[in-house]
């Protein structure tokens, strides 16, 4: 584990694109290969890859704040209020900002942000696991994140790409000893998702731990206690800024945001929801092996996380990490999209990356590519289906 104290000597920037160049040109690939089976799935359905990735589900919701602002609500027959408070600013922003300066739309605007941050996060994956465990993991690292089964969600209008990005180099930038650096990712983490909030425990909680070893340590240099107290000022107000702006216009407080999610029936049970959407599977053959399904794939995610623990993982990594699955297995709806949500929790895929890393070379592309053609071909089927990813 590295000291978080100590800044660490790092190549120039050509020389650090040069070293990640094999775990970029191999995410690229995996993402064109995805797009090139939904594409060929869409046609054959009469669809539009392009309406999917840009203009459904989420990412309408997105442009309508780039476009309209917020203020858009949609009522509901059952009496639930859908407002477009619920989804934080900065990919609306990004979009209004590139449409403002280029030809593009909102909703391709919001693509192509998408699509370079997704390299900033297949980047900032391959920094974090190529700092800690070295090039070869690094490689593997970007490259498992690739082929996950919802990958192609790093190619929509969504703001899981941009999410991933800002968190990824924030908690390098802790991990190198760059506090300022770290807390202003957060913030703009904080300004993306709801679950920026991971990131800024794991900025905190590295902050806290180096004070408290700086205070067991009498010869520590204390001129360096002003940058993490700096990045930990920095981290929240992202977040916080949003939320607290969110009770103002909503005439609620500080918890007006939480009426806002209430609207749209999402919030933390603490899984109980969950839970009794997985039981309600087993009412019948069918839907039972799902259930069996459901259950063995949070059992994979709970064994990963011992895993991360066990390999001993940097502490902001298992902070973040642990804090992003919490929120995302105990959210009390929208249970279809938790593989999605799960998608910036990218230190559970390390053990993954570490074992390819021991293999031979065409060994691991050997899986590699394999997973990749599975997960592009599921991909493609399971944004065509009839529910938001």
């Amino acid at each position: 584990m590295t000291d978080l104290e100590t800044p660490v000597a790092t190549p120039s920037r050509t020389g650090a694109l040069r070293r990640a160049a094999p775990a970029l040109l191999g995410y690229a690939a995996v993402r064109a290969l995805g797009l090139i089976a939904l594409a060929v799935w869409s046609t054959a359905h009469g669809k539009s890859a392009h309406k999917l990735l840009t203009a459904r589900w989420d990412s309408l919701w997105y442009t309508r704040v780039a476009g309209l602002g917020y203020g858009y609500e949609v009522r509901l027959p059952n009496g639930d209020v859908h407002s477009n408070l619920a989804f934080f600013p900065l990919l609306p922003w990004l979009e209004r900002l590139v449409s403002a300066i280029t030809p593009l739309s909102y909703a391709d605007a919001g693509l192509l942000v998408s699509t370079l941050a997704s390299l900033a996060a297949a980047w900032g994956i391959f920094a974090v696991a190529d700092h800690v465990y070295g090039l070869r993991a690094g490689v593997c690292a970007a490259l498992v994140w690739a082929v996950l089964p919802v990958g192609i969600v790093q190619s929509m209008a969504y703001s899981e790409s941009l999410f991933t990005a800002l968190a990824a180099w924030s908690l390098y930038a802790v991990l190198t000893g760059r506090w300022p650096t770290a807390g202003l990712l957060a913030a703009l983490a904080g300004l993306t998702r709801p679950v920026g909030l991971a990131v800024v425990a794991a900025v905190w909680v590295a902050a806290i731990t180096s004070f408290l070893r700086d205070r067991s340590t009498p010869a520590t240099d204390g001129a360096r206690a002003w940058p993490r107290a700096l990045g930990m000022l920095l981290a929240p107000l992202g977040a916080a800024g949003y939320v607290l702006w969110v009770g103002h216009r909503t005439g609620k407080g500080p918890l007006g945001y939480l009426d806002v999610q209430a609207g749209w029936r999402n919030g933390f049970d603490g899984g109980y929801a969950f839970a009794r959407f997985v039981g309600d599977k087993f009412t019948s053959f069918p839907s039972a092996l799902a259930g069996v399904g459901l259950i063995v794939g949070v059992a994979l995610i709970v064994w990963l996380y011992v895993t991360c623990v066990r390999q001993g993982q940097p502490l902001p990594l298992l902070v973040y990490a642990g804090v992003v699955t919490a929120l995302a297995l105990c959210a009390s709806s929208y249970f279809g999209s938790k593989p999605r949500l799960l998608l910036p929790a990218f230190p559970l895929l390390l053990p993954l990356a570490l074992a390819l890393a021991r293999l031979r070379t065409s060994r691991s592309a050997l899986v590699l590519g394999g997973v990749a053609v599975a997960s592009a071909v599921y991909g493609a089927f399971w944004l065509n289906g009839s529910g938001p990813p």
